[in-house]
């Protein structure tokens, strides 16, 4: 594989491309429709790169090395390792191995994704890991929940086991004169969690690339964690953690650094040179960070009430983040993870590498015209996504089928009615009465 190490023309603003030999789209004929991006200068943006010889072994795939390499562990494991080994033990190292082939070959021979950075193997080791993980999924979903926590303490014989109940609202007083310390209800909110709100949706916003969507995302999930606090303790905070840490605080406070670091990817000029021709270890160093920042830089504009397909569409990507934050609560209750578990954090870990590609590919879905079919890791994460939820269904019913309160009920179908209203009439009616309108001005002319 060649892949260019250097741009020319390098004053562009976008980021890696994302071609149909690549990302596994498919094209055909063109649209005269107007796109939030110009997808064809993206195309054609990929001629203006070239391999310039310094860093070929880095770029190249190697087929022949790995095979190497891995057919000699294997030698080692079959001919030269005498070990009396325990049932056990070999099954987990069997497992391990069959984890790992599967793994190397999809690093060789997956197809490439949109992103370029730090290397399109990295992209494609994400990609193998979301497949493993879901057929993981998958396994545990044709078991039943007794035997899938026992399966979870393979992993750690720490699980598997009830969680502690924890009163998560409590006390709403925000100073309390009567105690020795008037701020102990906040300062008992102030632990890690406080970080993970602030980093995910600094980097929420860096997948999303949007103001506006971000901050409907995080007002959404402070209301699906009201609809949803009779079902799951943890959801029942005090009104100031909901909407003044967390929404107007660690939230917002992650969104505008996001937007800040948006911008300056924006209008940073994208110039790259091979490691070799930068002379002096000061700008070597410089170089080995660099390539841990984008190749190039997309900004995405998704016009949602361009036309109905990017409304839906909208809509759409929006359940599917909510899903994505309600499954992590869900999963952990369900499977008796407890929430400071390395298993939880590794999942949102994942998440936002998973979502990085699997948005940009749906946005190109959403705005290319000659983009017929979504990107591999969109398909993958979604695929995940409704996985996760028919285990959370399956294994904990009993908990998710506990009825809405009856005031949340009417407040969530007079909002999802009036959203609907909303939709016909501005993408029916009005355009009917500015059609009317055309058609009338046009007849007052030719009389």
């Amino acid at each position: 594989m060649s892949v260019a190490l250097n741009e020319l023309n390098r004053n562009g603003r976008k980021d890696e491309i994302c071609g149909a030999s690549s990302s596994g789209f498919s094209y055909q004929r063109s649209s005269s429709r107007q796109t939030a991006h110009d997808w064809e200068e993206e195309k054609n943006r990929a001629k203006y790169f070239f391999d310039d010889g310094t860093m070929t072994f880095f770029w190249n795939t190697h087929t022949g090395l790995c095979l190497l390499v891995f057919s000699c562990f294997l030698f080692y494991v079959a001919v030269l390792e005498h070990g009396n080994f325990s049932s056990e033990y070999n099954m987990k190292r069997g497992l391990s191995a069959v984890v790992l082939v599967f793994v190397l070959f999809g690093v060789i021979h997956t197809p490439d994704g949109p992103f370029r950075r730090p290397h399109p193997a990295f992209w494609r080791l994400v990609l193998c890991l979301s497949i493993l993980y879901e057929l993981i999924l998958v396994f545990l979903l044709f078991q039943n929940v007794d035997d899938a926590r026992k399966w979870l303490r393979y992993l750690d014989p720490d699980l598997g086991k009830p969680l502690e109940e924890k009163n998560y609202g409590g006390s709403c007083i925000i100073y309390d004169s009567n105690s020795t310390d008037p701020w102990h209800n906040v300062r008992a909110k102030m632990d890690v969690f406080v970080l993970v709100h602030f980093f995910g949706w600094w980097f929420k916003t860096l997948i999303v690339r949007d103001y506006w969507l971000c901050n409907v995302l995080s007002f959404a999930f402070e209301l699906m964690e009201y609809t949803l606090e009779h079902q799951l303790p943890n959801f029942s905070e005090c009104w100031w953690d909901h909407w003044i840490m967390d929404f107007l605080g660690c939230n917002m406070a992650g969104i505008w650094l996001g937007m800040k670091t948006l911008n300056y990817l924006s209008i940073k000029p994208y110039h790259w040179r091979g490691m070799w021709k930068i002379s002096g270890y000061k700008g070597k160093l410089h170089r080995v960070l660099l390539q841990f920042t984008p190749h190039r830089w997309t900004d995405f504009d998704w016009r949602p009430t361009g036309s109905l397909k990017r409304w839906l569409g909208t809509l759409g990507l929006c359940v599917i983040i909510l899903l994505t934050e309600l499954n992590t609560f869900y999963l952990k209750y369900v499977l008796w993870v407890p929430p400071p578990h390395l298993l939880c954090f590794l999942r949102l870990v994942f998440s936002i590498l998973w979502g990085g590609p699997a948005i940009y590919e749906y946005f190109q879905f959403m705005d290319d015209p000659k983009c017929k079919r979504v990107g591999q890791q969109a398909w993958m994460l979604s695929s995940i996504i409704i996985t996760e939820l028919l285990i959370i269904m399956k294994f904990g019913w009993d908990t998710v089928s506990k009825p809405l309160p009856r005031s949340i009920t009417v407040l969530w179908f007079l909002g999802i009615l009036g959203l609907t209203l909303w939709t016909f009439w501005h993408f029916y009616v009005t355009r009917w009465l500015i059609k009317l309108s055309q058609q009338a001005n046009k007849q007052d002319h030719t009389d």
